[in-house]
């Protein structure tokens, strides 16, 4: 189904644009955190540029297996070495060098609330969700199969987080929908129960093109808008080792053809895809992003990408992989490096191994967001609620990850030292011996705007005991139910969503998408 770029329907689209904006502009939304100081650095200049130097000898001496046909003719008209007998594509570094810095270092993700819309780059940071996870889980019903009541709730409970800013894909995958209609029904789920930007899975042409034209009809604006504001964001896996397939390859030329965001993430597990070493891994992924930045620049250049790192190690006794670690935190100080080196934002991911909400899972979170955080990320994927490397969505660690990360923003938030946090008058009126709780300038901040971000729905230890010494996980499974019973729809146009409707009724009677690539 192609879209075309028809602008007869401008006029109104505007006019239900400004209608959809003023309705849903009506909650106010807390600011992006901004980073306040320099990223950390993993390695010195002269390692980072060795690291360059080896992925493009990689690039150029291997290569990279291409395994879609449009995209070997694509990058054979801008010069890289197809070989006729196989799927092997290298890429002279000229060509590679050509391609970076096309792309924009931040651009803004347009929601269908302006309020919510994002800026990708620079010293922003934004937080998604869990995503893709195969499995659901809360206290109360045990670890189950993701389905689309519990894939709504999802939803309703992120749209209630101020720390998650965007959707990264479905917080757990909606199993019992058919697969040839899921991403419809998925998107028309995310596009009205929440107005924050979304993302598109790279699961062949199809998929990519409806969640384009429905993402447009949800923003109420003509084709040029939506070219002219990325509205869309995809994520896109590498095959590691060295090698793109037909589904991803596909959803770069659909993503960057409409100018849409593309942001290429190697999957690159040391030890299992990727060499044991973490330089030898970043080397890997970095050729792989980079072939990646070369086909999405080559289909339009100027489209936005980003720049992926989920470099961690495995256990070399099981093979599983193993998140929150040194050799991960290693790794994403580096990407980040990498990405800032090629001026593209950069994407990194919170994450755990944790069967359920423990001290595992706290800690390899906590050590997986610092490393993030200090590598300078600006797109945080799985931010709130991933579970068991990934397995898992879960209620109560999507509320206890959004308390985390307001804590990453209130740390972000800088420091005030002016003449009145210096506090000298509060000083004098306590004086020696004395305390501050009752004194003038306490009083007159205490649960104001200069504490508020880091006071959440947990409070403090004393508050628990007196519901009886819940742990952790109770105060969590309270919360969370507290918060989906407080949900409320955000706005959409009527007309908006009777498009949007019509649209996803049309495409399920024409059979949606394949199944079969």
């Amino acid at each position: 189904m192609e879209l075309s770029a028809d602008t007869s329907e401008r006029p109104r689209r505007r006019g239900r644009e400004e209608r959809t904006r003023a309705g849903a502009a009506s909650h106010a939304v807390r600011p992006q955190p901004r980073r306040p100081f320099p990223p950390t650095p993993g390695v010195s200049e002269d390692e980072l540029e060795a690291i360059h130097l080896a992925s493009l000898r990689v690039l150029e001496e291997i290569g990279i297996d291409v395994l879609h046909q449009e995209a070997k003719a694509l990058l054979k008209a801008e010069g890289a070495d197809v070989d006729p007998s196989s799927d092997r594509v290298r890429f002279d570094r000229g060509l590679v060098l050509s391609k970076i810095g096309l792309a924009p270092q931040s651009f803004t993700l347009h929601a269908r609330n302006p309020q919510r819309s994002v800026v990708l780059g620079g010293d922003h940071l934004a937080f998604c969700s869990v995503a893709s996870a195969p499995n659901v889980s809360d206290r109360d019903g045990g670890r189950r199969p993701g389905n689309k009541r519990d894939y709504q709730n999802l939803i309703r409970l992120g749209q209630t987080l101020d720390a998650v800013h965007l959707w990264g894909g479905y917080p757990v995958e909606p199993a019992d929908i058919h697969a040839s209609v899921r991403h419809l029904e998925a998107l028309f789920d995310m596009l009205t129960l929440s107005d924050k930007a979304i993302h598109a899975y790279s699961l062949g042409k199809e998929r990519n093109v409806d969640a384009i034209e429905m993402v447009r009809i949800a923003r109420g604006i003509d084709h040029e808008t939506l070219e002219r504001e990325p509205s869309l964001f995809t994520i896109i896996n590498s095959n590691s080792p060295l090698r793109l397939d037909i589904p991803m390859l596909e959803g770069i030329i659909q993503m960057a053809r409409r100018n849409q965001a593309v942001v290429l993430t190697p999957f690159t597990l040391a030890g299992a895809m990727a060499p044991v070493t973490i330089a030898g891994a970043v080397a890997q992924q970095n050729a792989e992003a980079l072939a990646g930045l070369v086909v999405a620049q080559s289909v339009r250049p100027g489209s936005p990408f980003g720049y992926g790192g989920f470099t961690s190690n495995v256990d070399m006794k099981s093979g599983a992989p193993a998140f929150g670690t040194p050799e991960q935190m290693k790794a994403a100080l580096v990407g980040g490096q990498l990405a800032r080196r090629y001026g593209l934002p950069y994407r990194s991911s919170n994450t755990n191994a944790a069967n359920t909400i423990d001290v595992q899972a706290a800690y390899e979170s906590v050590f997986s967001l610092w490393g993030a955080v200090m590598g300078g990320v600006n797109l945080l994927m799985h931010g709130a609620g991933w579970m068991e490397g990934g397995l898992q969505a879960s209620f109560e660690k999507m509320v206890i990850d959004a308390d985390l990360l307001d804590m990453i923003s209130a740390f972000l938030t800088p420091l005030a030292v002016g003449e009145d946090e210096l506090a000298i008058e509060a000083m004098r009126e306590v004086g020696p011996g004395g305390h501050f709780f009752g004194c003038a300038h306490t009083q007159a901040r205490y649960r104001t705007a200069f504490f508020a971000p880091m006071i959440s729905d947990w409070r403090n230890h004393e508050t628990w005991r007196e519901a009886g010494s819940p742990t952790g996980y109770d105060a969590a499974n309270r919360l969370y139910k507290a918060r989906l019973a407080a949900y409320e729809e955000p706005p959409m146009d009527p007309a908006i969503r009777e498009e949007l409707t019509a649209f996803v009724a049309r495409r399920k009677a024409e059979g949606g998408a394949p199944t079969d690539f």
